[in-house]
């Protein structure tokens, strides 16, 4: 089957079942977070992530679009219920969504459709970016090096663009375009909606190379639609940041397999955080 349902272990996240089938569990690890020591919480990418691995299983329907709002904070330690709600059920199309919430807070939402349609079209009018192997392009370090965090379960290369500190009394970019290779570090990780909408959140890593300074920002929102997922070891990230105004930013990816094939597409709106 080419259009993937996540899988039950997802290798980057554990989205555990209830007895109630509309109920899943996501339990806050140090490694699924990002931010200081001190003062880490979950990533928004991964709370998008194990809803639409929540919504797949539950419907038993590949995700064609998900798009979460981020409301609040979950620290390491706790759990999060996400708590499935299907209002429509087609016949192809389920229209569903999922509240995560920490007891009875509420920490995000996710809207979402699941679905697909018979049909012999298959076709893409967006390709990726010409850029080298990922073997023969630097790894990106990330600037918070000591702590785990969800970044240390991936690897990045960098095809183009400025990262971190590399950014730091540089000049504002020509073009806020940022291209990188991401997978995950466990060989057994497979690619999949999940792990697709976790690197979809890698957006906030283009900023400090649009503005010329160690630069990143916090999530309000993220879309992601889906194409073709297909099997890859890479993802090719192709990512632009549209606009900044008024201290908030604007960007979207493409996310490409190793073959060229468009897998799928993501936008943002972020609060920016300037670092140094």
């Amino acid at each position: 089957m080419v259009d993937q349902i996540s899988s039950d272990n997802v290798g980057l996240f554990n989205v555990r079942a209830t007895h109630n089938p509309h109920r899943w569990l996501l339990s806050v690890l140090d490694d699924i977070c990002v931010g200081p020591a001190d003062s880490s919480f979950l990533f928004g990418g991964v709370g998008m992530a194990s809803s639409i691995v929540a919504l797949e299983r539950t419907t038993g329907r590949p995700t064609i679009w998900a798009t979460a709002q981020y409301l609040s904070y979950a620290r390491p330690g706790s759990i999060v219920d996400l708590d499935v709600h299907i209002p429509v059920g087609g016949k192809y199309t389920t229209q569903a969504r999922v509240i995560g919430h920490v007891d009875d807070k509420e920490i995000f939402t996710v809207n979402a459709a699941m679905g697909s349609r018979p049909g012999d079209i298959s076709a893409q009018w967006v390709h990726a970016p010409e850029a080298p192997k990922p073997e023969e392009c630097p790894v990106r370090e990330h600037w918070r090096k000591n702590a785990v965090s969800l970044h240390h379960q991936l690897e990045v290369r960098m095809v183009k663009g400025r990262q971190g500190l590399d950014c730091v009394g540089g000049e504002m970019s020509d073009d806020g375009h940022v291209i990188m290779w991401v997978r995950p570090l466990n060989p057994e990780t497979e690619i999949d909606s999940g792990v697709l909408a976790v690197i979809a959140d890698y957006i906030p890593s283009a900023i400090g190379h649009a503005i010329g300074r160690d630069a990143g920002g916090n999530s309000l929102d993220n879309t992601v639609r889906f194409r073709k997922v297909v099997p890859t070891r890479w993802v090719l990230c192709d990512i632009q940041i549209q606009g900044i105004h008024g201290g908030f930013v604007q960007g979207q990816m493409q996310l490409f397999s190793e073959n060229g094939e468009l897998m799928a597409t993501a936008s943002q709106s972020l609060i920016l955080r300037i670092r140094s």
